[in-house]
């Protein structure tokens, strides 16, 4: 096994992206309780021990609907910035440089924020981390129970009035009973006007089907999570041929119980069929997980060195939608960091 300090020290050190954050899902403890206790009718617990227990999931459908209750709870403007800027605290108290966050306008605007104030807040909070060191993307996301009309105006809103920093479409949440192929039209939409598309799939019991509808009519560049992917092995060759990522998730994989633990996630094996994976946390405060914590569980779990880990790192900076010289830099910046930590392994 790898020695532990030296994994330690790479994962400290190393600058990293971060391309699956759930806006709502990134919202810490002591935030979701601040909202709670202004909204208390809403059901989400106003008291620390409560939402742990709260957030301790029976299975994934359980997972979506605590998530939905949270995310009730976001009712203004100033909501939403605090939700940017208690992010991006989180965000660079792990040396996370760039991160691509999946928001999901249509609940917010449903509970009452008019569109253009969600963008406002989107933009204020974005202006705020730059001047902090710290680059926000965000990813448009349809709620894929949502009727694939409503999924059109997400689009919509995403095509004539984005906020800034929008970079591309994404659709999550139930994956049993969904055809992913309704929702064709508006990522064909979306594309066309200049966005990446990026759908979950193959997290949970929608399987490696899911997965192929995404590629095929969705004609995803990245996959959300798409572990079950292992499960068919055509598909697992065609996205190493096709070099379609997957933002993997472990910990959320775990606590959302898709799989049983994390010496049994499929990472490895993904990995040795040459699929590209990079690493991420979902909806960290949720699963008390943090960015560091995936990439220090995976080392111990697998055996991974720091070699590895950078390799992993790497991919996130390859995969993302940062601009090209902004890739160059991080990449130097990791692979220094590969060489000093490799050089005490």
């Amino acid at each position: 096994m790898p020695p532990a300090d030296a994994v330690d020290r790479f994962v400290a050190a190393v600058p990293k992206v971060e391309l699956h954050l759930h806006f709502v899902g990134s919202a810490a403890p002591a935030t979701v309780l601040e909202l709670a206790r202004r909204s208390p009718e809403l059901g989400v617990p106003t008291e620390v021990d409560a939402l742990r227990e709260f957030y301790e999931f029976r299975d994934f459908a359980h997972f979506l609907a605590v998530y939905a209750a949270v995310n009730s709870l976001v009712r203004t403007t100033e909501d939403i910035l605090t939700l940017v800027d208690g992010l991006t605290g989180d965000l660079l108290a792990q040396n996370v440089r760039y991160a691509e966050v999946t928001v999901t306008p249509w609940p917010h605007v449903e509970n009452g924020i008019p569109y253009p104030d969600v963008v406002e807040g989107l933009d204020e909070g974005r202006r705020r981390a730059a001047l902090r060191g710290l680059e926000l993307a965000w990813c448009f996301d349809i709620a894929a129970h949502l009727e694939p009309d409503l999924g059109a105006a997400t689009a919509r809103w995403a095509i004539e009035r984005p906020p800034e920093g929008l970079v591309s479409l994404g659709l999550a949440g139930a994956e049993v009973g969904i055809d992913r192929r309704a929702f064709a039209a508006v990522f064909d939409q979306a594309i066309a006007a200049g966005l990446h598309s990026v759908p979950h799939a193959g997290e949970a019991e929608g399987g490696a089907p899911s997965v192929w509808a995404a590629v095929e009519s969705l004609r995803a560049e990245r996959i959300g999570h798409g572990i079950r992917s292992v499960d068919d092995p055509a598909l697992v060759a065609h996205l190493a041929d096709r070099q379609i990522p997957l933002e993997v998730c472990p910990v959320s994989n775990v606590r959302t119980r898709v799989v049983p633990d994390l010496a049994s996630h499929p990472l490895p094996e993904l990995i040795r069929h040459g699929v590209t994976v990079c690493i991420n946390t979902d909806d960290p405060p949720m699963f008390a997980t943090d960015l560091g914590h995936e990439y220090r569980s995976i080392a111990a779990a697998f055996d991974l060195g720091v070699d590895d880990l950078a390799e992993l790192v790497a991919n996130g900076v390859r995969v993302s939608f940062l601009a090209k010289a902004a890739k160059a830099t991080l990449l130097a910046e990791i692979e220094a960091c590969r060489l000093e930590a490799a050089a005490t392994e």
